[in-house]
């Protein structure tokens, strides 16, 4: 019996002593992991200071928008990820870095536009993490505003905007409507376009280069308002990605002669490809356009110029504008000399002769 309860008490002892080893093992165990997470931490604010800390910034940026999925801006609070993945859509475009939808949130019943980005051309998630919330936070009556970015589980992302069912610029110049020959929609296009240009470049604390400014990228509504889509993308492509958008702009026609790549664009190039949608809107032909292949110069500003120095002046304007402004009575033929020759003036070979773009509106009000 006495042997018996000893054993007991043994038994018991060796638990408790078991027990206390196992706690102390686990003590160490964590105390040796939060010592291995701070050095972790003091290791990656010591690599941030030595990138000015955006590093740091942009490993917490991609961890949060790993965790969310949906990074959200004014006028998408009540999106969801599923509203995006389960909306019904239709291709409207496509371009060599990502192709643009037509969805309709089936939830709301609202039509939205979503830009595919690949991402074998998009920008590494951080760095256009950033660039999308400086995009997002930017606000003005003639610009698209940004409404939701989401990144896909393989790095895909889908950039969400408001849709215009009017169409683009481009569009509705190619459409042959009577709305598109007529004097005071030109203007009202021409002063829409440059003030929300204006807003990039002078309204927000740190301006924004469009960078692939052309009518294709710039949608109306039904008042015939322009909005600026795609201002700043540029920003979030990778180099290569970034090249072939300068070549395509360089095709059509909208690139600045001095631009060599898109990362150094700038406020002067933006002018230039705002003169020649000016010059767009003006003759109703493609900046590149096959009418005037016949003269030695194929840029649409020098053809132009040309033509009127020749005094062609029935080829440099568009046929219905033009019949408007010999009308004695409207006194609109000053006003489309005018206009041309801001156009003119934003295309200058030299940057430096260009005009700003409150210089442009102010110009644009005059003639209005």
């Amino acid at each position: 019996m006495e042997r018996s309860h000893k054993i007991k008490l043994l038994l018991g002892f060796l638990c408790s002593f078991l027990a206390l080893l196992v706690l102390l093992a686990l003590c160490h165990y964590f105390r040796k992991r939060l010592r291995w997470r701070g050095r972790r931490k003091s290791e990656s604010l010591e690599v941030g200071d030595e990138r000015g800390g955006a590093g740091a910034e942009e490993e917490e940026e991609e961890e949060e928008l790993e965790a969310e999925g949906l990074v959200k801006f004014a006028g998408a609070e009540s999106l969801t990820v599923h509203d995006i993945l389960e909306a019904p859509g239709e291709v409207v475009g496509k371009s060599s870095y990502g192709t643009l939808y037509r969805a309709r949130i089936e939830r709301s019943g609202s039509v939205l536009l979503l830009r595919f980005l690949r991402p074998s051309s998009a920008g590494r998630t951080g760095e256009v993490l950033l660039v999308a919330r400086a995009l997002g936070a930017v606000r003005h009556p003639n610009l698209v505003p940004l409404r939701a970015m989401y990144v896909g589980p393989r790095g895909e992302k889908l950039f969400l905007q408001p849709f215009y069912a009017a169409g683009s610029l481009k569009q509705f110049l190619r459409a042959g409507v009577a709305e598109a020959h007529r004097w005071d929609i030109i203007l009202k296009l021409s002063l829409g376009i440059a003030k929300g240009l204006d807003h990039l470049h002078t309204g927000l604390e740190k301006p924004i280069v469009h960078g692939n400014l052309k009518t294709n990228n710039i949608l109306l509504d039904a008042d015939y308002q322009p909005h600026l889509a795609d201002f700043g993308l540029h920003l979030m492509l990778n180099p290569a990605a970034a090249q072939e958008m300068l070549k395509a702009s360089a095709a059509q026609g909208y690139k600045a002669p001095e631009l060599v790549k898109l990362k150094d664009a700038s406020k002067e190039t933006d002018v230039y490809s705002l003169g020649i949608i000016l010059f767009e809107m003006l003759a109703q032909k493609d900046p590149i356009n096959i009418n005037f292949l016949q003269s030695k110069d194929f840029h649409l500003p020098i053809s132009l110029r040309n033509l009127v120095l020749d005094h062609k002046i029935s080829d440099v304007f568009d046929s219905e504008l033009l019949s408007q402004s010999l009308d004695k009575n409207s006194g609109k033929a000053h006003g489309l000399l005018m206009l041309f020759q801001l156009a003119i003036a934003c295309c200058s070979p030299s940057p430096a002769s260009r005009p700003d773009t409150k210089h442009v509106i102010s110009r644009l009000e005059v003639i209005a």
